[in-house]
């Protein structure tokens, strides 16, 4: 599916998760330059999770650990709860972290010290491939199943029961009569 113009009036809202206050003012301070709004800041996964109920951010950025509750865990349950495209940013590279950022939904993994001309854009290709995402979702949906019929020999040359599946999903067994 080729990318799409996303058109918005307004600038995307962005939930910042960070236990260090510098780090949080520091995205902050370079995510409005860039034409972003911060609508809220958490110190704990706790907090974000949260804000993003109570704020609905159009992207979550999380740092992967946290008091309370680390930021795979936060991500876990804030695209349980409502699906949006979380960054994860941390110190931490291992494989073992990478894969369970993304196994719990985590879009895009940043790993600090960040710079200024990674953060903005993978905030952006985030959102993009989630509305890409959530697009392709809602067409399959649209689109209704069409009859299937499964007609299998048995390995003596007979006939097994075929197998009908309807346009709403409900299968029927049809014998020979």
């Amino acid at each position: 599916m080729p990318l799409r113009e996303v058109t918005r009036t307004e600038p995307l809202r962005v939930l910042i998760a960070e236990d260090e206050t510098i780090i949080r003012l520091d995205l902050r301070g370079l995510l409005e330059r860039h034409g972003l709004r911060v609508c809220g800041e958490a110190r704990t996964g706790e907090e974000a999770v949260r804000l993003a109920r109570e704020l609905t951010p159009d992207v979550a950025i999380l740092d992967l650990r946290m008091p309370e509750l680390d930021g795979i865990e936060a991500a876990r349950r804030i695209y349980g709860e409502r699906p949006l495209p979380i960054v994860m940013l941390t110190a931490y590279a291992d494989r073992h972290s990478i894969d369970r950022a993304l196994e719990a939904g985590v879009f895009t993994y940043l790993v600090k010290p960040f710079r200024e001309t990674d953060v903005v854009p993978a905030v952006r290709a985030a959102f993009l491939r989630h509305e890409e995402l959530l697009a392709a979702r809602r067409q399959v949906g649209e689109q209704p199943l069409r009859p299937v019929v499964i007609g299998l020999r048995s390995s003596s040359g007979g006939r097994w029961p075929a197998l009908r599946i309807g346009s709403d999903g409900r299968v029927q067994v049809e014998e020979d009569d």
